[in-house]
């Protein structure tokens, strides 16, 4: 059980440091790094802990029940491969935060930077931990998401934003495919459970479906770890901070790939298709992406594509897949990690200090930044294979697995001479780097001159060249034991344990790693200085940019397609669009409901009252009368949808449904207020329209009233079979019998809306924020028409005196109203779990309240009097609903689970004291502060009008 709880708290963190850090002040950059810093470190304890557990090959679980239903479990596990990760990815963070804080400008957004940093993190780490495999591409897809942010962090520039999109676009096809691959693969297990599917190896790969799953599952994997050919969006990713750099391209994002790979290939591999398909991509990635590096004259693009090359690396182990081929995978994402971080951070502290990352600029940086260089020179040894460095080590280990003998096909045997070729070319860039940047004639005309980084910023890059070190020299020692249990995590327990070693004897392995370091070495000295002064990319191959052939992909897919199609059958008018959406729907219902739409041969119904009948006839005249009216007079056309609303009020009421009709006319009366109040602002019609009375306008209404006719027709008839047909069993009887004793209220719509469904409650009162707010954008922006401009301006102080004394007696009326309504709101929330109210109407008609204040008075003299804040009230409303829900799964119940009892107040007597009356409060305080802040977007346009008469009068004063 605590374990578990760990694992929650694990999974929690970072969001925890994200809101944190989101809202310390724009100044503090320490607080923020601190915070964020001090979380995850509590993190890593955590790690610690759970260590022991884990030692024998155990797995850790804990579940939060969704959706069992529908398989949606909020199920984390974690065993020694994901320790190792959520490790990697919680140690990393931390010493990334320490180097953002020296490395961003004072003037940058810092909290913005942590706060998304630290949801990226969280991202991460619920997609390593996840125990559900939906629930696994739902923070894959976040990942992608939130790099979106991270990348275009300086979004003031270009190529901030365009990589930004282009890693967004990229791996977000590639999330779809990997959300269908799973969502098939959890068909064939029979579960969504990643353990169940997990031990469904050999069902799987007999299932006919398997090779669509692989392919759409690597898909997913190779747009994410960026192989060929989806490679190029790394490189634009560049633009990001290089604190975001060192962290999404050596722990995180780009290891999101080979993570999966690596953890279904007990699931998927094992075959010729896998081997094929996975060695094959990962050892073109591997040759081309250190070859492309070797001509890249940019620091962090050079680094982009070694990680590409590194990448496909361990693209090709995992495709490999034996037993020494997953061992050496695990340790080349830690190897790779810690080097690639550590020369990421270096590129930056050169291009802070120095402003320039452009190689051929640099030089001689060893006599300004020996410490610098230093570190930078080791990192770069282990990132080539040098012996004594981790990277030589988990190289090695790629080479034996690559010289050994799989299957004997064609790539099998050409994969030494790939590997070595490659090796040559990792060992010539990283020489490159190091000569290049370091070694030379002093530097000469750069953008600042290079000195020592603060020590602080160089902390990180110190404390990861030494695990290069400790663990080059020390392998057994440090990682052995940790490798060892992760690769048993992914192949088995029964998995031999192999001892991680510096020198395993003159082999073939040792000699390709010494013909790729002197290959590397005589590549350098014979074209360093032909490859420094050509062009960025490989003789040939340069002028192939992957990505211009996206942006030109992209300009015809999202603008010269869709103009052309626009050009054919779009339009920019409304009318149209909307007869094409309306016949669209129509045709479909009448595609789905052809030949099965029946009435039954014994109709249910009741004698047809006179009463009834008159009050339809009123409803539909004043629904007619609207539309006919709301060409030229909206006024009249608005009253008349009013009586259409009333009507619609009585009938919930005659037929026996109170708490609609008490929603229905408290809802209809602010809308009603609310369109008159925009009315004002709207331009009169006066004039008859150009053309009204022409044939071809006669013909167009005429065609209209036929859609309309058929459409109201076929709504008509769907509702007269469904309302006439027997009555059989249905859920609505499974409420009626349970909202007392499930849900512990009498009134079954309420119990309905914040306990059965609360869920779909808690999504509508979401959408209602955001339509909210949206509103409230759009008001802001607008600008009244010219003639509500000229009648505002036109009247004078004696008019507006006049109009106040005759609403004088009003005005105080409605000024009493606002405690009776305060206290006709609280009854109707406290009395809505058994009788008609609830939470939604309660928050209307405190709405109600507000809105006759503003129609009192104006609305300065209500400001000044009353504080509503309602983008407070949503947001309290937001959390208070969102918490009720996680209060259950504290409990252990799923979410938004409600318990219910009743407890007497003094004077009041017994109420409801149900959980469910907590989310309501939710649904309460969002309903108001959504209206309120429609009518404060409406009802400041007189304000935006007041200060444009006061400005003109002003300049009339100065003309004069």
């Amino acid at each position: 059980m605590m374990e578990g709880n760990l694992l929650l708290i694990l999974a929690g963190l970072p969001f925890l440091a994200a809101a944190v850090a989101s809202t310390v002040s724009s100044r503090a950059h320490s607080a923020a790094a601190w915070s964020s810093g001090l979380i995850l470190a509590a993190g890593l304890a955590i790690l610690v802990v759970l260590r022991g557990s884990l030692q024998n090959g155990e797995i850790l679980r804990t579940t939060l029940r969704w959706v069992p239903s529908l398989g949606l479990d909020l199920a984390f596990r974690m065993d020694a491969f994901v320790w190792l990760f959520v490790t990697l990815v919680y140690g990393i963070a931390i010493l990334v935060l320490i180097y953002a804080r020296y490395y961003l400008s004072p003037s940058d957004p810092v909290p913005r930077f942590h706060g998304v940093l630290m949801v990226f993190t969280g991202a991460m780490v619920g997609m390593l931990i996840s125990g559900n495999i939906l629930m696994l591409v739902v923070f894959w897809e976040l990942t992608s998401l939130v790099s979106f942010l991270l990348i275009g962090y300086w979004h003031q520039g270009q190529a901030a934003r365009d990589g930004a999109r282009m890693a967004l676009i990229v791996t977000g096809i590639g999330g779809m495919a990997l959300l269908l691959a799973m969502l098939i693969l959890g068909q064939i297990a029979g579960s969504y459970d990643l353990d169940r599917v997990l031990a469904a190896g050999e069902v799987v790969r007999a299932h006919p479906l398997y090779p669509l799953v692989l392919v759409l599952f690597l898909l997913g994997c190779f747009t994410k770890s960026a192989q060929m050919p989806f490679h190029f969006w790394l490189p634009g990713a560049m633009a990001a901070p290089t604190p975001v750099s060192a962290f999404l391209h050596s722990a995180t994002m780009v290891k999101a790939g080979v993570f999966l790979l690596i953890r279904f290939s007990p699931v998927l591999g094992e075959t010729q298709l896998w081997f094929f398909l996975v060695t094959g991509t990962g050892m073109a990635t591997l040759v081309l992406g250190s070859l492309i590096a070797l001509f890249r004259h940019d620091l962090k693009g050079l680094l982009a594509y070694s990680t590409i090359s590194h990448l496909g690396l361990i693209t090709a182990l995992a495709g490999i897949g034996s037993n020494g081929a997953i061992l050496a995978a695990i340790f080349h994402i830690v190897n790779h990690a810690v080097f690639k971080a550590s020369l990421f951070m270096a590129a930056g502290i050169i291009d802070h200090e120095s402003g320039t990352r452009d190689m051929r600029r640099l030089s001689g940086l060893m006599r300004l930044m020996p410490k610098t260089g230093s570190l930078a020179i080791v990192a770069s040894a282990a990132m080539a294979g040098v012996p004594l460095l981790n990277g030589f080590i988990s190289k090695e280990m790629f080479f034996a697995e690559a010289a050994d003998w799989h299957n004997g096909t064609w790539l099998d045997n050409s994969l030494p001479w790939f590997a070595t070729l490659a090796g040559i070319f990792a060992v010539a860039y990283s020489l490159r780097f190091i000569t290049s940047v370091f070694f030379g004639p002093p530097p000469v005309d750069l953008p600042k001159t290079p000195h020592e980084p603060p020590a602080w910023m160089r902390r990180p890059v110190e404390f990861l060249v030494l695990a290069c070190l400790v663990i080059g020299m020390l392998p057994g020692l440090t990682l052995g034991p940790v490798l060892n249990q992760a690769a048993r995590a992914v192949l088995g327990r029964n998995l031999p344990y192999k001892d991680i070693a510096i020198w395993h004897g003159f082999n073939l392995p040792l000699v390709m790693s010494l013909v790729a370091l002197a290959g590397g070495v005589v590549l350098v000295a014979l074209f360093g200085a032909r490859i420094a002064e050509g062009p960025e990319g490989p003789p040939l191959l340069h002028r192939l940019r992957a990505q211009r052939l996206f942006e030109r992909v992209l300009l015809v897919t999202t603008w010269r397609a869709p103009r052309f199609l626009h050009d054919i059958f779009g339009t920019e008018r409304l009318q149209p669009q909307l007869r094409l959406a309306v016949l669209a729907a129509v045709a479909a219902a009448a595609v789905a409901l052809w030949g099965s739409l029946a009435p039954s041969s014994q109709p249910l119904g009741n004698p047809l009252d006179p009463a009834f009948a008159a009050m339809w006839l009123a409803g539909g005249a004043c629904a007619v009368g609207s539309a006919w009216m709301a060409k030229y007079h909206r006024f009249a056309a608005l009253i008349l949808l009013g009586g259409a609303g009333l009507v619609t009020c009585l009938t919930f009421a005659w037929l026996s449904a109170p708490d609609l009709a008490v929603t229905q006319l408290l809802v209809e009366v602010v809308t009603t207020v609310l369109l008159v109040l925009g009315l004002r602002w709207l331009p009169k019609r006066r004039e008859e329209i150009p053309g009204d009375r022409l044939a071809a306008a006669h013909l167009r209404r005429f065609r209209d009233l036929v859609i309309a006719l058929v459409g109201g027709a076929g709504l008509a008839a769907v509702s007269y079979v469904l309302l006439t047909w027997p009555l059989v069993p249905n859920v609505g009887d499974w409420f009626l019998r349970n909202a007392y004793k499930e849900g512990g209220g009498t009134n079954v719509v309420n119990v309905i809306l914040v306990d059965f469904r609360a869920f779909d409650t808690f999504g509508e009162i979401t959408v209602l924020a955001i339509v909210a707010i949206t509103v409230y954008v759009l008001l802001r922006r607008f600008r009244p028409a010219q003639e509500s401009l000229d009648s505002f301006k036109t009247a004078s102080p004696e008019e507006a005196a006049q109009l106040a004394d005759a609403l004088l007696v009003p005005a105080v009326i409605m000024r009493w109203m606002f405690p009776v309504l305060m206290l006709v709101a609280a009854y109707l929330f406290i009395r809505g779990h058994d009788l008609p109210g609830g939470g939604f109407s309660a928050g209307v008609t405190l709405s109600i309240a507000f809105l006759l204040q503003y129609l009192a008075h104006d609305v300065r003299w209500v400001e000044t009097r009353l504080t509503v804040l309602p983008i407070r009230w949503m947001g309290v409303g937001l959390l208070i609903a969102g918490l009720t829900g996680l209060g259950a799964l504290i409990f252990g119940y799923p979410f938004l689970t409600a318990h219910s009892r009743y407890v007497t107040l003094p004077l009041i007597g017994e109420i409801p004291a149900a959980t469910a009356l907590i989310f309501d409060t939710g649904v309460f305080a969002l309903v108001v502060g959504a209206t309120v802040l429609m009518l404060i977007a409406i009802a400041h346009q007189s304000l935006r009008i007041a200060r444009l008469r006061e400005r003109e009068q002003a300049a009339e004063r100065e003309a004069a």
